[in-house]
């Protein structure tokens, strides 16, 4: 047996109906759409979404969730734990030590600092924020925070 001689299986695949080629194809003149109306014209029926002449949902929902408070401050997060680990005893932790040291991607952010992990160091923080549990961490430890 050669792949030439592979054949489908007797009555397996079913020629496509030719619709509109001529009375003597069986599917001539109207070709298959009955006569008159909607739906025997070209493009016709009704449309996706189409809920037979109420509001379709699509127009009933609000167009946009919610609203997008254009006053919003976004904060770059740092926590104390990050502190920790890149800054000395002794250091000032601010924007641009941050950003030198890959914490933040641009220095006129705005930073933040949070409180999870623990602190062992004394730091100078001059960032725009801290939280109340960050706080509490610096300054147990002795460091000070000038918030900007």
């Amino acid at each position: 047996m050669q792949l030439n001689d592979l054949r489908p299986a007797e009555g397996s695949r079913k020629n496509r109906k030719r619709i509109g080629r001529g009375n003597s194809s069986g599917h001539g003149t109207t070709a298959g759409r009955g006569t008159k109306g909607q739906l025997s014209r070209s493009g016709g029926g009704k449309g996706a979404g189409f809920e037979g002449g109420q509001q379709p949902l699509a127009m009933r929902l609000p167009k946009l969730p919610g609203f997008t408070n254009h006053n919003r401050v976004e904060y770059a997060p740092v926590n104390v734990s990050r502190l920790e680990i890149l800054y000395a005893d002794g250091e000032t932790v601010d924007a641009e030590t941050l950003k030198a040291k890959g914490v933040i991607k641009h220095d006129y952010i705005p930073v933040k600092v949070l409180g999870d992990g623990e602190l062992t160091k004394k730091l100078t923080v001059k960032v725009d924020k801290v939280s109340a549990s960050a706080k509490a961490k610096i300054e147990a430890v002795g460091g000070r925070i000038e918030e900007c």
